[in-house]
């Protein structure tokens, strides 16, 4: 199993920014990507970002376009999210994830968890 370890969460006012980060395990697939998932409490996990590590290209989910940006550092085995523009409606545990690439659907394919950060953007 390939292991996952987020950092940078925390709180932050709305319109406020923050960037998470995710290292990973020497495990990785070089053929998997990496990204995002969150979770409030009593919704469903949801896709948030994800990027290719030999390609660099990005996928978001559609609420989060223009505000968050993921980014990588292929040396360090490390991907960011730039998380600008924040609103309550962010507010959530934010799951680091590596695996597959579904392009139908323009998501990644969950192999690995993290075990979570918490972001909360308050009002």
């Amino acid at each position: 199993q390939v292991q996952l370890v987020e950092s940078g969460g925390g709180l932050v006012q709305a319109g406020g920014s923050l960037r998470i980060s995710c290292v990973t395990s020497a495990r990785t697939f070089s053929t998997w990507a990496m990204g995002w998932f969150r979770q409030a409490p009593g919704k469903e996990r949801e896709f948030v970002a994800a990027i290719t590590w030999s390609e660099g290209r990005t996928y978001y989910t559609d609420s989060v376009k223009g505000r968050f940006t993921i980014s990588k550092d292929n040396a360090k085995n490390l991907v960011y999210l730039q998380m600008n523009g924040l609103k309550p409606e962010d507010t959530a545990v934010y799951y680091c994830a590596a695996g597959p690439i579904n392009g139908a659907r323009a998501t990644l394919v969950p192999g690995s968890w993290g075990q979570g950060t918490q972001v909360t953007v308050s009002s």
